[in-house]
């Protein structure tokens, strides 16, 4: 009924503090305005904006694809009370069961990502040094 609004609010909070640690990494020159990594992968790792932007990524995704498919189910209407829950309770129970075992699982695969994508990026860095 209503589990891709605690997607949505994880998606705020990531949103939010990808835009702080840009800053940062703009200000110490490891990105550009775009978000796009000027030091070398290789050497520094992927930088945290890009990682924070994949994360960003799938939980809007997510969040985007179940409201579609709670429209498109009559679960959520175009006018209040919004939700066409049946009792409140029920609701609440399916967020924080559903909603929230949705989001720790979208977070857990993206941090096994993440970790896997550096190590990638390094492993490739060392064999290509190697090579030379």
């Amino acid at each position: 009924m209503a589990c891709f609004v605690v997607g949505g609010g994880e998606a705020v909070a990531v949103t939010a503090v990808r835009s702080i640690v840009k800053k940062k990494e703009m200000e110490r020159g490891i990105v550009d305005e775009d978000g796009n990594q000027l030091t070398d992968a290789a050497e520094t790792g992927i930088c945290w904006t890009r990682k924070l932007g994949w994360l960003c990524n799938m939980l809007w995704g997510g969040v985007i694809l179940l409201c579609i498919e709670h429209i498109w189910h009559g679960e959520v209407v175009p006018f209040p009370p919004l939700y066409n829950a049946a009792d409140t309770s029920a609701m609440l129970h399916e967020m924080a069961t559903v909603g929230v075992g949705m989001c720790v699982m979208v977070t857990v695969c993206w941090a096994i990502v993440t970790v896997v994508a550096d190590a990638v990026v390094k492993r490739s860095a060392h064999a290509v040094a190697t090579e030379a």
